[in-house]
């Protein structure tokens, strides 16, 4: 199978509000795919969907290749895991009592539990309240009851939410490692950097629509930089460059947006006809931050 998640169309209203709007997505099998937007675009009622939590308005969504919906919900879930929203758990009981109730719950041996525990690495923290943990030790204790079932896909809304610098690096390994054994992970974060590190396909919604899918290079390479002229005649510079172009002086130096490799030579030569000095031409480096930011304000490339 190409995609382990797939919708066409899928879209959500309330009222006259619609929240996700007319959704295309596909997840490959055995990656880290980075759900991203701004809140409110969307994203924890799509991965709801996903879940059979809300019901679309319109289209359809299909994990495994099977649609999802409340009759083949219950058939789906015993191969997705899920943390949404707060972490489960029980914080008057320990983490082993809760992993004790999941087992039951599940109907899983507990060899399930064991590998789970060891996954996320937390085997000494077991006998203490869930009500001591850190967030940490909350999101991590939630992550291991999503994987109790051994799932082949887990879906993870925010789960750095709350974590310091050393928890949110835990985290990223251990989604890796996840997807390394062959989990498909779809993770919603507002931590760009991290799903810059870690996601091998990402998906960003603004306004409840999908402005980009794909990978970090087709991201990038979508994009067109600025370009940055430095000379010695600013002012010849500025009376050479056509109005269209958009230019700005920024610290003495000339800044073009969007121009491609022919414009840019082509202004270049203008330029140098025009006896502006042009000493150097590079473009301005691109964070996925930088490119999130331009995609969710522009409403896409």
């Amino acid at each position: 199978m190409a995609f382990l998640v797939e919708t066409d169309g899928l879209t959500k209203r309330y009222g006259d509000r619609t929240v996700v709007d007319g959704l295309d997505l596909r997840i490959p099998a055995g990656c880290v795919y980075g759900f991203l937007g701004p809140n409110g675009s969307g994203k924890s009622t799509t991965m709801k969907m996903l879940l059979a939590l809300v019901s679309p308005s319109a289209g359809e969504a299909r994990v495994f290749g099977r649609p999802v919906n409340r009759d083949t919900r219950r058939g789906l879930l015993r191969d997705i895991g899920s943390l949404i929203e707060s972490p489960p758990g029980y914080a008057h009981l320990t983490g082993r009592e809760n992993m004790r109730i999941v087992q039951r719950l599940l109907d899983v041996p507990q060899t399930n539990v064991e590998d789970a525990v060891r996954t996320v690495r937390m085997h000494d923290q077991l006998d203490k309240r869930v009500r001591e943990y850190s967030l940490g030790m909350k999101q991590r204790l939630g992550i291991a009851m999503a994987l109790a079932r051994r799932p082949r896909l887990l879906i993870l809304d925010e789960p750095t939410n709350g974590l310091d610098p050393a928890g949110i690096e835990e985290m990223r390994d251990l989604l890796r490692r996840l997807a390394d054994d062959g989990v498909t992970v779809m993770v919603s974060s507002h931590q760009l950097g991290e799903i810059d590190r870690t996601a091998s396909v990402l998906g960003i919604l603004g306004r409840g629509r999908l402005l980009f899918q794909g990978t970090r290079a087709e991201l990038f390479s979508a994009s067109t930089p600025d370009v940055v002229i430095e000379c010695f005649e600013p002012e010849r510079a500025a009376s050479a460059v056509p109005d269209e172009l958009a230019a700005r002086f920024v610290d003495g130096r000339l800044v073009v947006p969007a121009l491609d490799d022919r414009e840019t030579r082509r202004l270049v030569d203008r330029l140098v006809a025009a006896g502006a000095g042009v000493y150097g031409v590079r473009r301005t480096e691109q964070s996925l931050e930088d490119l999130f930011m331009d995609l969710t304000a522009g409403g896409g490339l």
